[in-house]
């Protein structure tokens, strides 16, 4: 294998570890020596790859967090008709997976955004960014929309797309305690008679 091509497998394999180290235990209860020990790596092999933890972290953020949160809440809407709709289900496809998901800790983007809120301007930016991302395509969504004619003209799109994005990562949280099933449909719901109040035209 071409030596480039196998440092970007290694550095992926390493990522994709990390990643799940650090949305189980929290980056900051996540030791250098825990990641080494669940890579069987050496510390000459791990700072060969990256400078320090946080540029591991950021490489992840960019890398994996990113391509994760993309797929999952922003390729779904992009370009699609019937916006409401394509939201609802979106948000319910995230849930369902959530749900079904045994080692599930909460919302990936909001853990790490508490633990890190106060404590570094960097990796904060990089995490904001990516919520900031969504909120545009929301809105862009939703403007869109209203011009087809889906939803009604007097709705605010930011205020639509705070909205969502607020219920929805606290619902993530919640599914955490337990009766995740429950709270999803219940979240649904209620998302899908808030939603029936902002169409211009009945929802399916």
């Amino acid at each position: 294998m071409d030596k480039t091509l196998k440092r970007m497998a290694t550095m992926h394999r390493m990522q994709v570890t990390g990643l799940d180290l650090f949305y189980r235990n929290g980056y900051f209860n996540t030791s250098i020596d825990d990641i080494l020990k669940a890579l069987n790596l050496s510390k000459g092999a791990f700072y060969y790859h990256f400078e320090s933890k946080e540029d591991f972290f950021i490489s992840i953020i960019q890398n994996l967090v990113v391509q994760k949160f993309y797929s999952h809440m922003i390729e779904p809407i992009e370009g699609q008709q019937d916006p409401l709709n394509i939201i609802l289900k979106t948000l319910e496809d995230s849930l369902e997976t959530a749900e079904h998901n045994q080692f599930d800790q909460g919302f990936m983007l909001t853990n790490f955004i508490a633990e890190f809120n106060g404590k570094n301007p960097e990796v904060m930016k990089y995490l904001k960014d990516i919520f900031q991302i969504w909120e545009v395509n929301l809105v862009s969504l939703l403007q869109k929309g209203k011009s087809d004619g889906f939803i009604a003209r007097h709705v605010d799109s930011e205020g639509v797309a705070t909205y969502v994005i607020a219920s929805y990562t606290g619902i993530r949280t919640m599914m955490v305690e337990g009766n995740a099933s429950s709270l999803r449909y219940q979240y649904i719901q209620q998302m899908r008679q808030y939603f029936k109040t902002l169409a211009q035209t009945e929802m399916a």
